[in-house]
């Protein structure tokens, strides 16, 4: 197998699908690339054995024949860091019989140990159950809003991934963690119903694959698994979570009465500001509101402390309530409106924050005792 192409035009397949590849593997094959040529076309394929990435690049019609035609697997990562360090187009050619690919571009020449392509996973078959189209500007602005929330490490394992809900006219994105939560709807004419858990490393790595284009991607899921095809040359598959995500509808603070309304940037940096002197390990920061005004206030076990006064749209009674700083913090980073609205129904009640004008995303925070 031998083919020629620009480094410009593999340097970026690579990038995206080296990003499933863990460093650590448990099975040496899958620290490499399956890399497939045939009918003109590259096919470069990495998995983790749960998430899953293929990209197709076609080859100038002139540069091969059937003879050079072929299918290996390569190391990811080295082969993506020699690329990037190249300069000109890259030469690459496979001698099956001794195992090894050699890279060439200019006077430069590596030489790589491959692993056969029968060994690499094959690509999971999905039994189409749903199947919808959605803006790739849309989706990636909804895991934008919701992913900070996925939990990292919990025994609860339905947790650690990101729910994806269809129904009633909406499409809902929904990650928490156990003490806060982030919902991202957007209306969605489907008469497609699904409710799926994506694990959290798929998110990510979707996230970095979608643009902010209204280019469409096509969206399958079934019992097991769920693939994004965002283009003819990209397409991600994933395993799906097992297991029952909690109801969030439940979560979501109905009666609220004392709102809050604040700029977002100011609100953002006064609370960064109090969280430096803030304990450590649980960052808490107690919120005390009178008329018109909100005080941060935050202390640890040096005996700082650390006061922030802000002017807010507040007439409700005083109230005092304390929260993990940080996961306000992430709720105000994903905020897009000038004016942010907190609302609260008394001391011992999560927080609700929501964009001004605009309830498609929900922030919930739960309090802590300080």
């Amino acid at each position: 197998m031998h083919f020629e192409i620009s480094r410009k035009d593999l340097l970026a397949p690579l990038k995206m699908i080296t990003g499933v590849v863990e460093q650590r593997q448990t099975l040496p094959i899958l620290a490499n690339t399956l890399v497939c040529v045939k009918d003109n076309i590259l096919h470069l394929t990495a998995t983790d054995a749960e998430v899953e990435i293929v990209c197709h690049l076609p080859l100038e019609s002139g540069e091969l024949d059937t003879e050079n035609e072929g299918e290996t697997t390569i190391p990811a990562r080295k082969l993506f860091d020699i690329c990037k360090s190249l300069p000109d187009s890259v030469s690459i050619q496979v001698n099956t019989e001794e195992n090894q690919t050699i890279v060439k571009a200019g006077k430069s020449k590596f030489k790589l140990q491959t692993l056969p392509a029968t060994d690499f996973p094959s690509s999971p078959q999905i039994e189409k159950q749903a199947e919808f189209s959605i803006s790739q500007h849309y989706l990636k602005n909804l895991l934008y809003k919701t992913s900070f929330c996925i939990a990292t490490n919990d025994v609860r394992y339905y947790l650690t991934g990101l729910l994806l809900e269809i129904g009633e006219g909406k499409i809902s994105l929904v990650g928490t963690d156990g003490h806060r939560m982030a919902v991202s709807q957007h209306d969605f004419d489907s008469e497609q119903v699904a409710k799926v858990i994506i694990p959290r490393k798929a998110v990510l790595e979707l996230s970095k694959l979608l643009t902010d284009s209204e280019n469409e991607v096509s969206v399958t899921v079934d019992d097991n698994h769920i693939r994004f095809e965002l283009n003819d040359k990209l397409v991600m598959t994933s395993k799906l979570i097992d297991g029952n995500f909690p109801d969030w509808q439940t979560v979501v603070p109905s009666q609220v009465d004392k709102m809050v309304i604040a700029e977002t940037t100011l609100l953002k940096h006064s609370l960064s500001r109090a969280s430096i002197l803030s304990n450590e390990k649980y960052k808490g920061v107690r919120l005390q509101l009178s008329p018109n005004l909100l005080t941060l206030s935050a202390k640890n076990a040096y005996q700082e402390e650390a006061e922030e006064v802000v002017e807010v749209e507040y007439t409700g009674d005083e109230l005092e309530i304390g929260f993990n700083g940080a996961y306000i913090l992430d709720a105000l980073n994903v905020i897009s409106t000038k004016m942010v609205q907190l609302a609260f129904s008394d001391s011992n009640s999560s927080c609700l924050i929501t964009e001004e004008d605009n309830e498609e995303s929900r922030f919930i925070v739960m309090p802590m005792r300080l």
